[in-house]
């Protein structure tokens, strides 16, 4: 496991995407938590801040431990880091549904949030690397569809995990049942990516392509210096804040937008509408990372911000009036979410240059960690503290999406302040680039 394991002759590079779906597909599950969310705080008495903590803690675990096993990654191979993933996120199952059998939350929260979490972040950047290496033609198709993997994670957790409480039972002991069999399942899944993962034999750029470190070259080190790296650090955790705010409380949110009306949201409705946010999530992930090819990093930024924060303008103020009106405007938030995620790694190679644009990017996921606690923090606390006063309905969220309102305009500010790096922090001939990695 610890060797990387090299391609035989005749290998098909087509067995790699597989390879890398079977992981991100499934630790994509992440985004479906929103569909336990109302059976854990029933047979657990929790409130909506509680039963969001396991969510939150997998988030700030996933950024810091792809940010701090990003050489280990790179050292030991993919198919270390796959395995590791494995180990982790289906571990992180098996202790949960040993905490709702015995009804210790604080199982559920290690399980999924610690242990899972960690399996959460090495999966994400497993297989990143090697995809570049075996398509070095075409390295954004291949990478894209890695992150469309785990964007679209959910469409398959949301609905299988719906079905499988509504068998089982929304009490603790089906809870406990429906983890058990996630934990099994994701396991035999991610184990095709295991198997499958293979490394090829050269790393030469296909075509006499450009180098690795041609053009700009700043280092990590360097990179953490600059103030366009902060921008764009709050860029990220904005943008993932509102995304977030929404995706975690999808399900409960939309039934209680609409629990007054003459129709109200089933449970099954609610975990569909999960699924479509799914899909706006992955689709985003490639559409608009596409379209900033075209148009450029900042002025996609702009479009994500700028038109993100008059999404949920129009959910505070008409969201409640009409239905079709609420699920688009939330699937255009989400399809921004997804897209910033993929359009990032782009924004720092304008930047910074390619070299060492991993590890920055590691260093960048930090964002998704603090957005990972605010969006569910701001969206759970300040809706159990309406409640708590009587409120009910959109009442619940409207001082939420105000707060999200500004936080976009503040990340559409620090967008704007984006600008060049300065020749200062470049790294201007090959010996002091081999002198900061060694460093």
């Amino acid at each position: 496991m610890s060797s990387p394991p090299l391609a035989p002759v005749g290998w098909s590079r087509w067995l790699v995407p597989p390879a890398a779906l079977s992981i991100h597909l499934s630790i994509g599950q992440a985004y479906a938590w929103s569909v336990f969310k109302p059976p854990l705080e029933s047979a657990l008495h929790l409130d909506g801040t509680q039963s969001a903590l396991p969510f939150q803690l997998a988030i700030v675990m996933l950024g810091l431990s792809a940010a701090f096993a990003g050489t280990l990654v790179e050292r030991n191979g993919p198919r270390w880091a796959m395995t590791v993933a494995l180990v982790c996120f289906s571990s992180g199952f098996l202790i949960s549904a040993l905490g709702a059998r015995t009804q210790q939350y604080w199982l559920i929260v290690l399980g999924y949030g610690f242990v899972g979490g960690i399996g959460l972040g090495i999966g994400c950047i497993s297989p990143v690397s090697t995809l570049i290496k075996w398509f070095p033609d075409r390295p954004g198709a291949a990478t894209g569809i890695a992150i469309m993997g785990f964007g679209g994670g959910a469409l398959i957790a949301s609905p299988w995990s719906a079905q499988m409480l509504a068998s089982f039972g929304g009490d603790n002991d089906g809870i406990a049942l429906a983890f058990l069999v996630h934990g099994l399942a994701y396991a035999v899944f991610m184990t095709l990516g295991v198997l499958l993962i293979r490394v090829p034999r050269t790393e030469k750029p296909a075509g006499g392509g450009p180098g690795a470190v041609d053009g700009v070259r700043v280092s990590a080190r360097g990179a953490v210096r600059t103030p366009q790296f902060w921008c764009l650090w709050v860029v990220l955790c904005t943008n993932v804040t509102a995304g977030i705010g929404i995706l975690e409380k999808a399900a409960p949110m939309i039934t209680d937008f609409f629990a007054d009306s003459s129709t109200p949201v089933s449970a099954a409705a609610a975990a569909g509408f999960v699924a479509l946010l799914s899909a706006a999530n992955m689709a985003g992930r490639i559409g608009w990372s596409s379209t900033s090819d075209l148009i450029g990093r900042k002025n996609i930024y702009r479009l994500y911000l700028g038109v993100g924060a008059l999404m949920y303008l129009l959910i505070a103020v008409f969201g409640d009036s009409s239905k079709p009106l609420f699920v688009l405007c939330a699937l255009v938030v989400l399809s921004f979410y997804g897209g910033g995620f993929a359009t990032v790694p782009a924004y720092l190679k304008d930047l910074f240059g390619t070299y060492e644009v991993g590890a920055i990017h590691g260093r960048l996921l930090t964002a998704w960690s603090t957005a990972g606690v605010l969006g569910p923090l701001i969206v759970n606390w300040i809706a159990d503290r309406q409640k708590d006063a009587g409120k009910h309905g959109p009442a619940l969220y409207t001082l939420s999406f105000g707060i999200m309102i500004g936080l976009l305009v503040v990340g559409f500010a620090a967008n704007e302040l984006i600008r060049p790096v300065h020749v200062r922090h470049h790294l201007s001939a090959p010996k002091e680039a081999a002198d900061a990695q060694s460093a």
